[in-house]
């Protein structure tokens, strides 16, 4: 069905083809965009004919055979799979301004992050925060920043283009509080000139608002560590300035500071301005206790590969707190961090690129799915082995899960590598469905733990957030210490699918527990049929992941529900048979299913489709698009970032995910054609 998208004035194209990121071959990357103008998703590369439908079983088989041993080729020999977790050079950027405040910053390092951030500059000289996406103000100044810091000349081409850009809009006042926080650590910015969280916060009971706890697990770990810096505000000055980045002032001079606003945002300024009274004359004996427990949390925290949450914000906040309050680069915590920082270390021939996190629990899981969908069976070695990986990663100790469930025992499963503190629902869920298939009996303790976990981790409106129960309180929001990145964990309609679907897998689909979990699904349907999607882009993998759990916990595939997301996603299908939308869907309506056609979102939509009964042209059509665009090699391209870290500002491309769900979609279709002679 053919869809209108959103159109646009187009920016020059970005950097050269030598700087692509993912581990195949490119396609043609679509033209970059201004901040006021959004771009017409390209239809995919590659053939685009339509096979007969006679044909489409057969094609669909021979692309499943070459997917699933492409995949069996890639795990690891002690059993996991892991794609690479690409996001977008802050963290490149911000690896530098850690090492240099640290005194560890190499010059091979330096030399390798620098060539790897100027590849992905874009023509008109800005840096965006996924591919093909808008220029991103605070993403450009901190790759300046960088670079400047790897001593690029502002005189250089690429850096006059990046400071013209940067001057254009806004100039460091346009960037966010985080941006201006690594500045002024390095007297480019005024300490008096951001928002202040002192660490007696660390101190606030459970009960109150803004107390630790409140916010997200990703944001409390960030925090912290962060009120510790801005009490202490180290300055420790670069050999350069950034004049060259001052923005022309405004006519009629620069708006008022201060400026009044309605309801609670007016609240929480005049909270600001109390506290930045009180960060002038501290109380002296409370501030050095909360600086004492602020850094005992932190340590307390510090997975055994050297992270903190097996994320990069906690983990360089971290570190720098822990210096600033005495452990010096030597000490045994700080060795264990920067050590760690390794592992997430990607070098190859386009320089030197850090991951935001890493995700092999998360692969490992779906690719068993994935390979069950496609046919292997459960004694197959590789499921064997994959299912003694992940039953070794079960979470068995205490988190911080554990203040709003303190009678609840450990079980579930992380997404890194090391991550013990921070458990998650969606993984679970994904875990037990994996061990389930692919696993003997040896897995079924490990399995009932699981369940037990997730079980006990549900909202109180029947709902599954991430990492926490009840993780709700929006005005951890309203701070104007906080304009970036979600800072609470809600419950959400793809993790509680996944926990449905996990459920009646189980055979506990007449539970309470998973007839509330549908109820909240059916509630949280939009009115165009779709559903938001928290952790993956967006309309597309909220759809894709509800429909195959009210299926399976026996919603009527006629009944309306169904039937209204059937008709979104056949709305959605864009001409060439494949689905994408974009990750500007999260702030622009406009974008809201549309996007370039991307293998990951073609197919979660045909695995919505195939479970809502579906065998049509729409499905074929489908399968058709990843029959004709698969490579020799067996997986897909996908410039595209598909993943979701903050909605409306951070994104992930799981280089994994255009394999892992193509071969699910195609073992599954292939599956419900068996004998139908389509």
């Amino acid at each position: 069905m053919t869809t209108t998208e959103p159109t646009e004035t187009t920016t020059p194209a970005k950097a050269t083809a030598s700087a692509k990121t993912t581990e195949h071959a490119k396609t043609t990357e679509p033209a970059r965009t201004t901040e006021h103008a959004r771009t017409t998703a390209p239809a995919a590369t590659g053939p685009a004919r339509e096979a007969p439908a006679e044909d489409t079983r057969a094609a669909a088989k021979a692309a499943l055979d070459a997917a699933r041993d492409h995949l069996l080729g890639l795990q690891s020999p002690e059993g996991w799979w892991k794609g690479e977790l690409q996001t977008n050079v802050t963290m490149d950027a911000e690896d530098l301004l850690l090492r240099e405040f640290l005194g560890v910053r190499t010059e091979e390092d330096t030399r390798e992050a620098a060539r790897w951030i100027r590849s992905q500059q874009a023509a008109d000289g800005s840096w965006a925060n996924f591919h093909g996406g808008p220029p991103e103000p605070s993403t450009t100044v901190e790759a300046y920043v960088a670079l400047r810091l790897a001593g690029d000349s502002p005189d250089a081409g690429h850096m006059r283009r990046a400071a013209a850009h940067i001057r254009a809009h806004g100039g460091v006042p346009a960037t966010r509080v985080f941006t201006r926080f690594w500045l002024a650590m390095f007297g480019l910015w005024s300490w008096d000139d951001l928002p202040v969280l002192p660490p007696e916060m660390i101190y606030l009971p459970r009960w109150f608002p803004l107390n630790v706890y409140d916010w997200a697990c990703w944001a409390r770990q960030t925090i912290v560590p962060l009120t510790v810096v801005g009490s202490l505000r180290p300055v420790r000055p670069l050999p350069f300035g950034l004049t060259e980045l001052e923005p022309a002032p405004r006519p009629g001079g620069a708006p008022p500071r201060g400026r009044r606003l309605p309801g609670w945002d007016e609240a929480f300024g005049a909270l600001d301005r109390v506290l930045r009274v009180y960060q002038r004359r501290p109380a002296g004996r409370l501030r050095r206790a909360a600086l004492r427990r602020a850094g005992e949390w932190i340590i307390a925290r510090q997975e055994p590969d050297g992270s903190w949450g097996g994320i990069q914000p906690p983990w360089v906040y971290s570190l720098i707190a822990l210096h600033l309050l005495g452990h010096d680069v030597d000490h045994p915590v700080m060795r264990r961090g920067l050590a760690g920082l390794d592992r997430f270390t990607i070098r190859d021939e386009t320089g030197r690129r850090m991951e935001a996190c890493q995700s092999p629990v998360w692969d490992t899981v779906l690719a068993m799915i994935a390979l069950s969908d496609a046919g292997v069976p459960a004694g197959h070695p590789a499921l064997e082995r994959a299912a003694g990986w992940v039953l070794g990663e079960e979470v068995k100790g205490p988190g911080d899960w554990q203040v709003r469930r303190p009678g609840l025992a450990p079980g579930g499963w992380s997404f890194e590598f090391d991550n013990d503190y921070y458990p998650d629902v969606d993984d679970t869920a994904e875990a037990v469905l994996a061990l389930s298939r692919a696993a003997g009996p040896e897995a079924r303790p490990a399995i009932e733990r699981g369940l037990r976990w997730m079980a006990g981790m549900v909202s109180s409106d029947g709902g599954f957030g991430a990492f926490d129960v009840d993780n709700t309180r929006a005005l951890c929001r309203r701070l104007p210490f906080c304009d970036f990145g979600e800072v609470i964990d809600p419950p959400s309609a793809d993790v509680t699918a996944h926990v449905v679907e996990a459920l009646c897998e189980q055979g506990m689909g007449d539970s309470a527990l998973c007839r509330r979990a549908v109820v909240w699904l059916l509630k949280a349907q939009e009115p165009d049929g779709s559903w938001f999607g928290r952790w993956g882009a967006n309309h597309v993998y909220g759809t894709g992941g509800v429909v195959p759990a009210l299926i399976a916990a026996g919603v009527r595939p006629g009944g309306p529900v169904i039937r209204r997301a059937v008709a979104w996603l056949e709305r959605h299908q864009r001409d060439d048979g494949g689905w994408g939308e974009d990750m500007r869907s999260y702030r622009d309506p406009a974008w809201i299913g549309h996007g370039a056609s991307t293998a990951s979102q073609t197919a979660w939509a045909l695995l919505a489709l195939l479970a809502a009964g579906e065998r049509g042209p729409s499905v074929d059509r489908g399968i058709a698009w990843l029959t004709t665009r698969q490579r020799p090699d067996g997986t897909w391209d996908e410039d595209h970032f598909t993943g979701t870290g903050f909605p409306g500002d951070f994104y992930i491309n799981y280089h994994l995910y255009r394999l892992v769900f193509p071969v699910s979609a195609l073992g599954r279709y292939v599956n419900a054609t068996k004998g139908n002679g389509s």
